[in-house]
């Protein structure tokens, strides 16, 4: 059967305008090989090609689809979720948090309908990312890799989600990154940095699946759908940060200020006589968090054209030399550039100046705590 390189090979001579293949799944069964399909001989790669339906998607499906399992949850009464996953690094498998949460003994099915079960090695709630270790990874689940990250797949990629959407496994859909550094609330309910959005069609059981380009490599994994032409995966970028240390360690610490903030609108702007609506105002500072002492909260609050603004705080314009202008520029730099324990400097306007403070980064608490 070829390889996955065989199947990508000279795919990045192809445009998007190229694409015209579609992959049908008829049932909650297995996808069934290429070679199977096509009643090729698995050594016969000129057979395969030539009874392959033309364009980029069905070469990225085939490349890819042994690699994507799907995942049980069982918990104490039995079955109680569903989710999607994919094969990575040496063989272990990273699927969302909020797929395995819960669980007492997770199950994945792969490809060819083998089922094995798995250890959580490790769950981090903050980037709704885990990793699994398979009791056997079958031989034809070769590892898929992340995309290139420097810099990101822009706006306008074309992409390819798979998994098990409704429990019909090797279900594929396809669209673009529609969406790049966005904040995502998670289902867990936490905020995840550096999201990935795109208008791949992404349903219950798409979750902890790849997003990936026409290059076979994973850009997101896939998180929650939104909407209509809406949904949201965490990005390689962060993933490449967690998921390593999940593997090794079984958990990542995130960066921590320990403050409570709210992006600068245009009531803001104009309570703080700021020149542009830009940056983050600092609600609450924890005390004894790592920002203590440091940072100013709000202490008063006024009144502009009838809506009450809180004063007296400090609006963050910059960290580590980058500009701030929403939460997201906040959040992404501290979870893709820094580490608890980093020095970090900030740029504030205070008292209607611009002043430079740092402290020292803490480590987000336990989210069970």
């Amino acid at each position: 059967m070829p390889t996955r390189r065989d199947f990508l090979a000279g795919l990045s001579a192809v445009g998007a305008a190229g694409a015209a293949g579609c992959v049908q799944v008829g049932s909650t069964g297995r996808a069934p090989s290429a070679a199977a399909s096509t009643g090729a001989d698995a050594g016969d790669d000129t057979e395969v090609a030539a009874q392959l339906p033309s364009g980029t998607e069905t070469e990225v499906y085939r490349a890819t689809i042994d690699s994507v399992v799907g995942i049980l949850n069982y918990g104490s009464n039995g079955p109680q979720g569903s989710g999607s996953g994919f094969v990575a690094g040496d063989g272990y498998v990273v699927t969302n948090q909020h797929v395995v949460a819960g669980a007492r003994d997770v199950r994945l099915r792969f490809q060819d309908n083998t089922w094995r079960d798995a250890e959580i090695v490790g769950t981090d709630a903050y980037s709704d990312l885990a990793v699994l270790r398979p009791e056997r990874t079958p031989a034809f689940a070769t590892p898929l890799s992340w995309v290139d990250t420097d810099p990101e797949p822009p706006v306008g990629t074309p992409v390819m989600a798979i998994g098990s959407p409704y429990g019909f496994s090797g279900s594929a859909s396809t669209g673009i990154v529609s969406g790049v550094d966005r904040v995502l609330s998670a289902p867990n309910n936490f905020t995840v940095a550096d999201s990935v959005q795109t208008d791949a069609a992404l349903n219950p059981g798409n979750s902890g699946g790849p997003l990936v380009t026409y290059d076979g490599g994973v850009a997101a994994v896939a998180a929650r759908g939104g909407g209509d032409n809406l949904g949201f995966g965490v990005s390689a970028a962060l993933s490449k940060r967690v998921v390593p240390a999940l593997a090794a360690t079984g958990e990542y610490e995130h960066s921590f200020m320990g403050v409570r903030l709210i992006e600068v609108s245009p009531t803001i702007a104009e309570a703080y006589d700021l020149g542009d609506v830009g940056g983050v105002l600092i609600v609450e500072v924890m005390d004894g968090g790592p920002a203590a002492g440091v940072l100013r909260g709000t202490d008063g609050e006024t009144t502009v054209d009838g809506v009450s603004v809180p004063t007296g705080g400090d609006v963050v314009v910059g960290v580590g030399g980058t500009d701030v202008a929403v939460q997201a520029d906040l959040s992404n730099y501290l979870a893709l550039e820094t580490s608890p324990g980093d020095t970090v400097p900030f740029r504030v306007v205070r008292d209607g100046a611009e002043t430079t403070v740092e402290f020292e980064l803490g480590a987000r608490p336990d989210p069970t705590a």
